[in-house]
């Protein structure tokens, strides 16, 4: 039972499922209630709301709103110290002040998509042959050499055998002299026996998710003067609808739709 705390705080006796949010903020940083429903296993919206708010109330994480696009407001939540505390755990928080309105927060956008991605991967429904394994993120660049840091890291088993899949989510702010750099970084991991030497895996491949058509076809055209290799593409919206294991991919050179299986 969590003692009771001083100030506005409220006294709440945490269960298994709280400090399995809250872990996982050490991955996602900042969640919406969506996602909370699908980390913390919240079987409705009542119950996630409530469970929410008390989290809040007792100072374990920190809300935030940014605007919705029918005009409302939606509600974020990040761990707060008191909360990476309870958990005995280095968590970082969200460095934005206790119920602020968030506009144009490019940080928050950013990885309110990554979380979607990496959630869809262990939540939406595998085909046969195919398990989840893990995800993980960084705070440092892969190696000395390939000086990048992508957005997230996932393995999952495929017909026996498994796959590495970094995740770069782009937005479209980043010029094409910045993605010529982080090809050349993944190239170098690929050959160099770094990912072998960290990962344990031999391959790995680099999963561009996109969040317009438009921006998709222009950094497929800036990968395919470098190569053909190693790089697929897609959009967040077409994870959202089709889901991300059907034949929503594709590979520079080749305009075949294709499944990560």
């Amino acid at each position: 039972m969590m003692p009771s705390t001083n100030g506005n705080r409220t006294a709440l006796v945490i269960q298994e499922r709280d400090r399995k949010l809250l872990h996982e903020f050490s991955v996602f940083r900042v969640i919406d209630r969506e996602q909370a429903k699908l980390i913390g296993g919240f079987g409705s919206t009542t119950r996630a709301n409530a469970r929410l708010l008390a989290l809040t109330r007792a100072g374990l994480l920190k809300r935030a709103f940014v605007g919705t696009t029918a005009g409302g407001r939606k509600a974020l939540y990040s761990v707060t110290p008191h909360g990476a505390a309870v958990l005995g755990e280095s968590v970082r928080g969200l460095n934005r002040p206790a119920d602020s309105i968030l506009v144009g927060d490019l940080f928050v956008e950013h990885q309110l998509a990554v979380n979607a991605v990496l959630l869809a991967f262990r939540h939406q429904k595998t085909p046969g042959g195919v398990r989840f394994i893990r995800f993980s993120v960084f705070a440092a660049p892969l190696s000395p050499d390939a000086r990048i840091i992508p957005d997230g890291y996932v393995e999952a088993e495929i017909a026996g055998k498994v796959r590495s899949m970094f995740l770069e989510l782009d937005r479209g702010t980043e010029s094409s002299d910045i993605w010529n750099r982080k090809i050349d970084a993944y190239l170098k991991f690929a050959v160099s026996g770094d990912f072998l030497a960290n990962f344990h895996q031999s391959q790995f491949r680099v999963l561009v998710v996109c969040i317009t058509e438009r921006r998709k076809e222009s950094l497929i055209r800036t990968v395919q003067k470098r190569t053909d290799k190693i790089f697929w593409f897609t959009t967040l919206t077409a994870i959202n609808h089709h889901g991300l294991w059907n034949a929503i991919w594709v590979r520079p050179n080749d305009n075949q739709l294709r499944s990560l299986i």
